[in-house]
């Protein structure tokens, strides 16, 4: 035999459709396949109620359901439906925007299907390549709509509430005939929300809204990179008359550094060698970005450009325990502003230099050489 409808969503057979549709999308969030994977019995459930929430959500089902209960729905019974009520019409664009729409995150177009519901915010925190290295809460100011102190959210004048919409019965839409069709539109009356308030909040005008000013804090994992994008469900705007949250959106800019250049997980720094240093060899201390400092052996001759890879010493990679590497790049240093006796060092140190001191400049004088030469002979 056949649940009784109103069993089944757990309400009273005079329940309005706030009332209805509220215990519908309980349940079904509560049997919703997604959330009970591989669970039959679940899934059996989530259609029941389904099925029950299309027939009372439904004005015209309703009342033939109340008259001749399950026999209106089969072999085109009295109350003239042919076959059992199934997921079509506005039930399953309910379904859709109840279940996907809030369970699953899922929005169509950016926006909203509930009238009542706040919209989604975005806004972008920027912070330092070291915060981005660590990890760390962070907090940020944000303006956008809050609820109502006063009233609570509900628009409604303290002493006062809202009604149900007498045109919809809570319904927020209204169906009228149009020819051999059912035309399905907003309540006129209560502008879709299925509510009407008689006695207006004075401080929120039966918004249920003020715009104000908040302070929120965000956990940034490390490893986080420029565009990132971060989900704070319920921290976007607030609904109307107590109508859901929107989401809160954050996008990450990570702040260019005085010092390192990133890629991706690696890092690069290009450290400046005198002169003496590359050309004799030595040591050369150079930063990490965890704050502390690295010795690199410097061979004698090294010129700009040469390149040292320490691993494990770049970025920290996302929600895992490894690091990038730091690339470390030699740029050495003409010394400048000689005193007299450095130049007169220099000009010694010139003229006994030869071809196997300078071999990059010989080599490249030659080749220089080779080409003038040709294009001579060419003419």
């Amino acid at each position: 035999m056949a649940q009784d409808y109103y069993a089944l969503l757990g309400v009273a057979k005079d329940a309005d459709a706030v009332v209805i549709k509220s215990a519908y999308r309980k349940l079904a969030m509560k049997f919703h396949p997604d959330r009970n994977p591989g669970n039959a019995e679940a899934e059996k459930k989530f259609k029941e109620i389904g099925e029950a929430y299309e027939v009372l959500s439904d004005e015209q089902k309703r009342a033939a359901y109340d008259r001749y209960g399950h026999a209106a729905f089969q072999n085109g019974g009295a109350g003239g439906f042919n076959g059992r009520p199934g997921f079509s019409g506005s039930a399953f664009s309910d379904i859709f925007d109840d279940i996907f729409g809030e369970f699953m995150g899922a929005q169509r177009g950016g926006a909203r299907r509930n009238p009542g519901g706040g919209a989604d915010l975005k806004h972008e925190i920027s912070i330092s390549l070291e915060q981005a290295f660590r990890g760390e809460k962070v907090s940020f100011t944000l303006n956008s709509s809050e609820a109502c102190d006063k009233c609570e959210g509900s628009g409604a004048e303290p002493g006062s509430k809202p009604t149900t919409c007498p045109t919809c019965r809570g319904a927020g839409r209204v169906r009228a005939p149009q020819g051999f069709f059912t035309v399905e539109r907003t309540c006129p009356t209560c502008q879709g929300h299925g509510q009407t308030i008689a006695n207006p909040c004075r401080v929120c005008q039966g918004q249920g809204r003020l715009r104000k000013q908040r302070t929120l804090a965000v956990d940034i994992p490390a490893g986080v990179e420029s565009g990132t994008r971060i989900r704070l469900a319920g921290e976007g705007e607030a609904g109307l008359r107590g109508g859901p949250f929107g989401d809160l959106y954050l996008f990450v800019h990570v702040q260019d550094h005085a010092l390192f250049e990133r890629d991706g997980p690696d890092l690069y720094c290009s450290v400046p060698v005198p002169m003496v240093t590359a050309a004799l060899g030595g040591e050369l201390e150079t930063p990490v970005i965890d704050g502390g400092r690295v010795k690199i052996k410097i061979p004698p001759g090294a010129q700009t450009g040469r390149k040292f890879r320490l691993r494990g010493k770049g970025m920290s990679m996302l929600q895992r325990k490894e690091r990038g590497d730091l690339i470390v790049e030699l740029h050495v240093e003409t010394p400048s502003k000689l005193s007299p006796e450095q130049k007169s060092l220099l000009q010694q140190f010139a003229e006994l230099s030869g071809e196997e001191t300078n071999s990059h400049s010989t080599n490249f004088f030659q080749r220089a050489k080779s080409f003038w030469d040709n294009m001579t002979e060419g003419k």
